[in-house]
């Protein structure tokens, strides 16, 4: 296991391409790039990250969900094949700085009277999507969000059934308000956890770095390592969270430590 950072941690903070040598500056090994707007989603715009990068690599990247995520899933033809010339772009940006994982929300679940989802079915849609990430050298990777498609355990391990090549990302932040417990989670992809997002929680309720809070983030690692998960620790909290770029580095720092704790 090795740590990094989001840029969404720094939204609006810095634009992607100037967080990036934040990031780099501060020592941080890996990072996640959360592209944000259509504008950022081109060859071009991968070309300007990947010049910024200096020692940074890049994990994953992200994309924002209800821009065109949902529509991947579309019934009409029109609105899917736009769908995917966005996911086109997407790949494209990711290809050039280097991102072999696409952290993916797929459809929401914004309507209380959501129906549960028809996972055989969704597996179909799921291998056409990954078969083009494949085409840019990027795996798809289903993230827990509870107010998406994965808000509950047994989903991921449903559609893989049916697209063997998924690959799942955990967010304790989200699992935690799905309301079910994280470890449920890591059973449920247990040999498929591609990566994974950190925060912690104060006694508050309140979203903070880690080893700023409560969370017990050693029998995470713990829990993790156990399932053969050996990949990226992503810090990714909102830019409210935390006070200067120095905390980011520190709350690295401490999840480090523990790693070596546990033997990676």
């Amino acid at each position: 296991m090795f740590t990094g950072v989001s840029t969404a941690s720094l939204f609006l903070r810095e634009t992607n391409e100037d967080a990036l040598p934040v990031l780099d500056a501060l020592g941080v090994g890996s990072t996640e790039i959360f592209l944000t707007t259509f504008s950022e989603y081109t060859e071009s715009f991968g070309k300007l990250l990947a010049s910024r990068l200096g020692s940074l690599k890049v994990n994953s990247v992200h994309a924002v969900n209800t821009q065109f995520e949902p529509q991947l899933f579309a019934a009409h033809p029109r609105a899917k094949a736009d769908a995917f010339s966005v996911l086109r772009g997407v790949m494209g940006a990711a290809k050039q700085f280097g991102a072999e994982r696409y952290t993916f929300h797929a459809i929401t679940r914004l309507k209380k009277n959501s129906a549960p989802a028809d996972c055989g079915a969704l597996a179909q849609n799921f291998c056409e999507i990954s078969a083009v990430c494949a085409e840019y050298g990027v795996r798809l990777c289903l993230e827990t969000v509870h107010w998406a498609l994965y808000n509950a355990p047994g989903i991921f391990s449903a559609i893989r059934r049916g697209c063997p090549q998924l690959a799942g990302v955990l967010d304790v932040k989200q699992a935690r308000l799905s309301c079910y417990p994280y470890q449920m989670y890591i059973k449920d992809m247990e040999g498929a956890i591609s990566h994974v997002h950190l925060s912690d929680v104060d006694d508050a309720g309140r979203i903070c770095l880690p080893g700023r809070g409560t969370f017990d983030f050693e029998e995470c690692l713990r829990r993790l390592k156990d399932a053969g998960f050996g990949g990226a620790l992503l810090i990714e909290v909102y830019p409210r969270d935390y006070g200067g770029y120095g905390e980011l580095k520190q709350s690295c720092e401490y999840l480090d430590e523990l790693i070596y704790k546990i033997g990676r």
